[in-house]
């Protein structure tokens, strides 16, 4: 006769506790020790004793091969209005209007997700319909949003750009004040997840103290850690020292932003070098129809982009830094195949209306080469 499967309950408490983190593995030790009726210190001798099994990796309570890429800064709502005809500046123009869910960081863990990642996203919304709407769509994509904070006296971000009749942005409008939550204190709180990333993904939506964090705390724990940049005046979030930066991703306009003069075609090369002295290990530089240039170990290379019919140039650079990212993700260093592959998102992304490729899945990403 069969015996029946013990209740979680009933076993005993190390494997309790082995339960309750792959249930939630960003439980804190006292919400363990307060769970199981244990003391503080019988939860960390039986957390230490899982490690040495193997059955955990580390301070971060992950299970072997589950370690996620994980994004942190901007979800919003984006709002497109496109024009109808040329604009004429100073009145009223026939328009278009889309809303979709955008946001540097949840965009590019949105394509991870659909490309078959498994993915992680730190962000701030408000406790508002368009903050439910916006964790409730990333649930549904794959992305665990269990880090992401929610505000009672904030509203969730929006973003707002104004195409051009062929889709190109003439001017956007942000308003993401709200990241600014996203504290040295609050990224401590969810230390545990970030140690057990395979990679970090941060946008620069974050303020200079969050992105110091990240870099010391990436270096501490052996994290890769990739920014991206927003705009060129948010360039100035950017710490003066790059160091523990895997790669930054950036155009030329915030290149030129963060060393504080034009960056020509022929300024391109030294520039990225400047930012190496700085710390950073690789930079790419997007260079929109052109293509993109990136460093390697003997200088700096570049890609020219595939052709592309332009539909809708919204979140075509997100759609890059992703497939950037999902190349690297697990210790990948081949950063031209990265931005082959980069490119050819990039252009899917522009060749359709939605912010991020809703044709995009793990088949696409494998026959990008």
């Amino acid at each position: 006769m069969l015996k029946p499967t013990p209740t979680v309950t009933e076993l005993p408490k190390k494997e309790q506790l082995y339960e309750l983190i792959r249930a939630n593995p960003f439980i804190a030790q006292n919400e363990l020790a307060t769970e199981l009726n244990l003391s503080r210190s019988a939860v960390a001798g039986y957390i230490a004793s899982l490690v040495r099994e193997r059955r955990l990796l580390g301070r971060a309570y992950v299970l072997p091969s589950e370690r996620p890429i994980l994004c942190i800064g901007a979800a919003n709502l984006d709002r497109k209005l496109r024009a109808a005809g040329p604009l004429a500046m100073g009145s009223s123009n026939p328009a278009s209007a889309v809303e979709s869910f955008g946001g540097v960081a949840r965009n590019i863990a949105e394509n991870l997700a659909r490309m078959g990642a498994k993915v992680g996203l730190i962000t701030a919304v408000g406790n508002d319909s368009s903050g439910s709407a916006l964790l409730a769509h990333a649930d549904g994509a794959g992305i665990d949003t269990r880090g992401c904070l929610r505000l009672d006296d904030a509203a969730s971000g929006t973003y707002t750009a104004v195409l051009d009749h062929d889709g190109q942005m003439v001017v956007a409008l942000a308003d993401m004040a709200l990241y600014d939550r996203i504290t040295p204190a609050l990224l401590d709180l969810r230390r545990q997840q970030r140690a057990g990333a395979s990679l970090i993904v941060a946008d620069l939506n974050l303020g200079r103290d969050a992105i110091e964090t990240l870099q010391l705390d990436a270096a501490r724990d052996g994290v890769d850690l990739v920014i991206v940049a927003v705009s060129e005046p948010k360039m100035n979030r950017l710490p003066a020292s790059l160091q523990g930066v895997r790669l930054i991703i950036l155009n030329r306009g915030e290149l030129g932003a963060r060393l504080g003069r034009v960056v020509q075609d022929d300024d391109l090369a030294a520039a990225c070098g400047e930012l190496q002295a700085q710390g950073a290990q690789d930079v790419v530089v997007t260079l929109g129809p052109r293509g993109v240039l990136f460093t390697t170990p003997n200088g700096v290379e570049r890609l020219d982009a595939p052709p592309a019919k332009v539909v809708d140039v919204t979140g075509a650079g997100d759609a890059f830094s992703a497939a950037v990212c999902l190349s690297l993700h697990g210790g990948g260093t081949d950063l031209a195949l990265a931005c082959r592959r980069g490119l050819q998102l990039a252009t899917l992304t522009i060749e359709c209306r939605e912010t991020v490729c809703p044709q995009l899945a793990p088949e696409t990403f494998g026959a990008l080469i």
